[in-house]
């Protein structure tokens, strides 16, 4: 049936084309391949001669862990919204909301720090830069929030544009570290004893290979950043070019382009990973590494500075402030799509939180209000981003280990929870080394739950019906009151038995002084889920007792399915109908409370505030008696 009244919040269709999945994957990618910038030196630190065999370990999780589970991830949630939206179907009720909330709050953690934490990186290197350190020294917060409102500002002018530029800056950032990887390899081919010097020092520090492997799973969790990407691969699906033949229920070209995408970037970047984890280690001393070194966090850029020239060095240095700056480009893209889908559908966001330019504001000024209290540090970010990444991908094994149970593919939910305790022993280890990660988490998770309740709470009373739809029998019983005013009693169905409908319809003749020779029609709402926010409201019609005309609705709340059903009335007939209830005994903030949270308390006051926000027009407002 086509749509009667649809509520202020049914989403438009919105016609996307869509992208190459080489072009997102370079989106997504800004996030990845800049972690090159930081990754090799981060190795170094925490695992020290051992850097390259800590490496190995972090590419065959990658590869054999998180790879597999986001290709199950596209292909149960090919709408971007991620392991979330799979992990949502599991809880109804508020405890699903209050998870999904929580579980948003890691991402917007993981999405905002990828923000800010680039942009700060990026103002490292520049102030850092042996030409511009005097200039530059002391603005690192005002360099920081420059850059990132500029990447706010790609996004103001536009997706297509954003993706563009990520194209073009990836390609010439992994071009120029081609050129690094090549030249130190060259090196270390031309100083064999390089790797002579290293496997002793190896032997001499850990003993054996299996000792060497033991430390290197202790130290893997440090490794983690490693590991970020995955996530916005999955969030940035929408932005896929799928086959022609696609529909949004079955999506097979986007789930395909994705799945190239994951596997591409996890290639690209283990290669990469491995070959620098290597040449830094055996090419750079240690004690550049550490803080205030000359290396520490730019170990790349501190080898093509020495072996390939300033010249080349200052333009590698260009290439990696560009892309740890745009790297937030894959954050703002996945929380564009992800924030959106969930707030606003249950209420807890304003409805122009569906809009692009306005949620990029937002998000702009938190990471502006991020930077500050943080001072535009890296270091303080490092845990809260590393917490962000591992909930998440932890999060996500959980569920496709879940999907593979139901799906009754047994290899694949042993292997998958295999994984998951991988990446949740890996989750519990960071958490416990930093636990800053987790309290600056659970500051986003609080925001976000405040400012959702807050905004549910202004907009309890709107319409929240997306689409009427009546059944054969329903629509009879209104089109039969074309010429006359249609007369609703609100009933609280018990047995649902002869003398309840008798005993009601009495009650309300008494109390409004309606005569016996006008006909009524009862009214009935059932509550399936009271934290949904909008949902489409069912009416169906059916005759009890072979007398007695009932009009039965399931909805998410009682006084607003009965103002969206009295509004359907007024439109389909031309009249304004009326409705009768009875008053219920309580307070009324307990009754509030009731509605807010269960759809139901004292119906009469809310269904006619409802009304009132509704229909401003006095004269057009169904009529609403209470007795």
């Amino acid at each position: 049936m086509a749509k009667q009244y649809p509520g202020p919040h049914a989403e438009a269709p919105v016609e996307h084309k869509g992208q190459r999945w080489w072009r997102v994957m370079c989106l997504t990618g800004l996030d990845y391949f800049s972690t090159l910038g930081y990754q090799p030196g981060i190795a170094a630190l925490a695992a020290g001669l051992l850097s390259p065999v800590a490496t190995i370990v972090l590419v065959i999780v990658t590869l054999l862990g998180a790879l597999p589970v986001y290709r199950r991830v596209a292909k149960e949630s090919p709408h971007g919204e991620g392991s979330i939206a799979m992990l949502e179907r599991l809880l109804s009720f508020w405890q699903g909301k209050l998870f999904v909330l929580a579980l948003l709050g890691f991402a917007a953690t993981d999405f905002m720090i990828t923000i800010t934490l680039s942009a700060a990186d990026a103002t490292a290197h520049l102030v850092e830069n042996p030409h511009l350190t005097s200039a530059l020294s002391g603005k690192q917060v005002l360099i920081t929030l420059l850059l990132v409102a500029l990447l706010g500002g790609v996004f103001l002018k536009g997706f297509s544009e954003a993706i563009g530029l990520a194209v073009f800056l990836v390609a010439v950032y992994l071009a120029l570290n081609v050129v690094v990887v090549v030249n130190g390899l060259w090196h270390v081919l031309e100083s064999p004893n390089l790797v002579t010097d290293w496997t002793d020092a190896l032997t001499a520090e850990h003993g054996n290979v299996i000792a060497m492997i033991g430390v290197a799973l202790v130290v893997f969790p440090k490794l983690a950043l490693g590991l970020s990407g995955f996530e916005t691969g999955v969030a940035v699906m929408p932005h896929i070019e799928g086959d022609p033949e696609d529909t949004e229920e079955k999506p097979t070209g986007r789930i395909r382009g994705a799945r190239k995408l994951l596997t591409t970037a996890a290639l690209i970047m283990s290669c990469f990973l491995i070959t620098t984890s290597f040449i830094t280690t055996l090419l750079i001393p240690k004690a550049a590494f550490e803080p205030g070194g000359p290396a520490n966090g730019r170990a790349l850029a501190y080898l093509a500075h020495e072996n390939l020239g300033n010249t080349f060095g200052t333009v590698y240095d260009i290439s990696t402030i560009a892309i740890l700056w745009f790297a937030g480009a894959s954050a703002m893209a996945g929380m564009l799509n992800l924030l959106p889908r969930y707030l606003p559908r249950y209420g807890m966001a304003p409805d122009w939180a569906r809009a692009v330019r306005p949620m990029v504001i937002v998000l702009t000024l938190i990471a502006f209000l991020v930077t500050w209290l943080f001072d535009a540090s890296v270091d303080a970010q490092g845990g809260a981003y590393a917490t962000g990444v591992l909930v998440l991908i932890s999060s996500a094994a959980i569920a496709v280990t879940i999907a593979a149970h139901k799906a009754g593919q047994r290899r694949w939910r042993a292997g998958f929870a295999v994984i998951a305790a991988v990446f949740l022993y890996t989750t519990g280890v960071n958490i416990a080394e930093r636990p800053d990660g987790v309290k600056i988490g659970a500051c986003f998770i609080g925001g976000i739950i405040l400012v959702s309740f807050l905004s549910r709470l202004r907009r309890a009373f709107e319409l929240r019906v997306t689409d009427v739809v009546l059944d054969e029998a329903a629509e009879r019983f209104v089109r039969d009151y074309t010429h006359r005013t249609m007369r609703l009693i609100a009933n609280e169905p018990n047995t649902r038995g002869l003398a309840e409908y008798q005993e009601k319809k009495r009650e309300v003749r008494a109390h409004h002084d309606i005569p016996a020779d006008i006909d009524l029609v009862f009214v009935e709402v059932t509550v399936r889920d009271p934290s949904e926010f909008e949902s489409v409201l069912d009416v169906h019609g059916e005759v009890l007792h072979d007398r007695y005309r009932v009009l039965t609705l399931e909805s998410s709340s009682v006084p607003n399915a009965l103002a969206a059903l009295l509004l359907t009335v007024r439109d389909r007939t031309g009249q304004l109908p009326h409705i009768y209830f009875e008053w219920t005994e309580g307070g009324p903030v307990g009754h509030f409370l009731r509605f807010f949270l269960f759809g139901q308390g004292e119906v009469a006051p809310v269904t006619r505030e409802v009304l009132r926000e509704a229909e401003p027009d006095r004269s057009r407002r169904p009529r609403v008696h209470v007795g």
